[in-house]
């Protein structure tokens, strides 16, 4: 299994990797830069009050169909069609109590617009996301890589073409960047209708109360945890725009920092999306190897996460300015919180995945909803008078609380002991990126002995294991699991 996960995890990085970084950093930032912070920063919060209650039209139901396909992938083509109509009902709950909450919070006139547009786009979004959970339970993980990317292909070429249009150089209208989204999604999620029906053939459109119903009381705690999880990481822009006295402006220059932590967790999701199929056969068939595999994926995860925090911390205005172009110095103090909280993410998206895997999702929601509680808390003390970066901070605090606790009950429900040498490992990582800039006053010097230094220390401190890694892929590893799970 950790060759499945390895060899997998390899091809979806390789292609995130040449495609999403582009269509973050070279489309939706050139974006910003166009339009100025204000008018993003607007975009931006209406983009996560559109996540908010994005969650309604899945219920949970992605999580529990992967988990199930992945133990019994004969049901795949059996209830899809069923699903699929009753999420659709679904989809105008979600519409309703977006468009509820927009109007209570002072949303008006063209804003409602744009909001009617981000709203139409999460439909798309969330049809894709449930054809996606088919191909990774059926571990079709190569579809599934593909499909992942595609939108975003098609946005570099897409809305490349129109930034680079003669017409659209002095002048982008942000209505322009949604219209070309929708475009993408639809054309995704054609592709995807094609490749999946392929496989398990073409499902009969039906909707079934009985059938719902039961499905619903299967898959809420999913959808009360997702619920959860998109509240205390997607209200800090929206209360940012609404209480702050500049409230837009300090929301787009959020958005700056928060694009790359966005972009960082986008792989850090390449994990999970990969991780929950392979725990929930792990669980069935072997729970012996959780461990390793646990460690193996946890390892590569957060090595690259702490290097990744301490090299935005010390060189955080040289990153940033390689992006943009405005208000640079004024979003270091938010990206260098949300780059540090990166961190705590990483930790729940192994851990969380785990006990996910294992159904633990009451123990989830209770900790998700004292989340909740402290990021809204902490929000409204620290947006008045800090802004964006009394929201990042926020942010740093939530994750970082949410991730002990995941990673501490994890290890004790699993009976998996802590490691003292793997955590000496990441001690000596860390003190050797933090001595560099002691050592060396040059600014480019340090961010080069840095990045050099970080990525010898991956190998060095075993955070990327070339020995298991050679044995993983010559299939010795592969011999003492079980028959037939690769």
């Amino acid at each position: 299994m950790q060759k499945k996960f390895l060899s997998n995890l390899a091809l979806i990085l390789v292609l995130n990797l040449l495609i999403k970084p582009f269509a973050i950093f070279g489309i939706d930032a050139t974006i910003q830069n166009r339009i100025g912070a204000q008018e993003y920063g607007l975009y931006f919060s209406l983009l996560n009050l559109s996540f908010l209650f994005n969650i309604v039209m899945d219920l949970g139901i992605n999580n529990y169909t992967t988990k199930n396909i992945a133990q019994f992938p004969h049901i795949a083509g059996n209830y899809m069609g069923k699903i699929f109509s009753f999420r659709l009902l679904l989809f105008f709950l979600y519409a309703a109590l977006t468009f509820i909450l927009a109007l209570l919070i002072g949303y008006r006139g063209s804003q409602i617009y744009l909001l009617f547009l981000l709203v139409f786009n999460q439909l798309l979004v969330t049809i894709i996301a449930y054809f996606r959970s088919h191909f990774g339970g059926l571990h079709l993980f190569k579809t599934d890589a593909l499909i992942s990317v595609l939108d975003r292909f098609l946005l570099i070429l897409i809305c490349g073409g129109a930034l680079l249009f003669s017409a659209a150089k002095n002048q982008f209208q942000v209505e322009w960047y949604i219209y070309i989204q929708t475009i993408c999604y639809s054309l995704t999620l054609f592709i995807a209708c094609i490749l999946l029906f392929q496989k398990i053939g073409l499902p009969k459109f039906k909707f079934n109360p009985v059938f719902s119903l039961a499905i619903l009381k299967k898959s809420y705690p999913y959808a009360f945890l997702i619920v959860l999880m998109m509240l205390y990481t997607r209200t800090d822009s929206i209360m940012l725009e609404r209480i702050h006295e500049n409230g837009a402006y300090e929301a787009g220059i959020y958005a700056q920092g928060f694009r790359l932590l966005d972009a960082l967790f986008m792989f850090g999701m390449i994990f999970a999306n990969l991780l929950l199929p392979i725990f929930s056969k792990l669980l069935l068939e072997n729970n012996s190897l959780i461990p390793n595999m646990l460690k193996t994926a946890r390892d590569l995860l957060l090595g690259g996460a702490i290097l990744g925090a301490i090299l935005c911390t010390f060189h955080s205005e040289f990153i940033l300015g390689l992006i943009y172009t405005n208000d640079v110095s004024a979003s270091v103090p938010s990206f260098q919180f949300l780059m540090w909280s990166f961190i705590g993410m990483c930790i729940t998206l192994i851990y969380g995945t785990l006990l996910t895997a294992n159904g633990n999702l009451r123990f989830l929601n209770q900790i998700s909803l004292l989340g909740v509680i402290v990021n809204v808390v902490f929000n409204a003390f620290l947006i008045p008078t800090f802004g964006a970066a009394g929201a990042a901070f926020a942010t740093l605090v939530t994750q970082s609380m949410i991730a002990l606790l995941q990673m501490i009950y994890c290890h004790v429900k699993f009976s998996i002991p802590f490691s003292r040498f793997n955590s000496l490992n990441y001690v000596f990582f860390i003190a050797l990126l933090l001595a560099i800039p002691f050592l060396i006053e040059n600014q480019n010097m340090q961010f080069i002995l840095q990045l050099v230094a970080g990525i010898v220390g991956l190998f060095l401190f075993k955070f990327i294991d070339l020995k298991q890694l050679k044995e993983t892929f010559q299939g010795k590893l592969a011999e003492n699991e079980i028959n037939g799970m690769n």
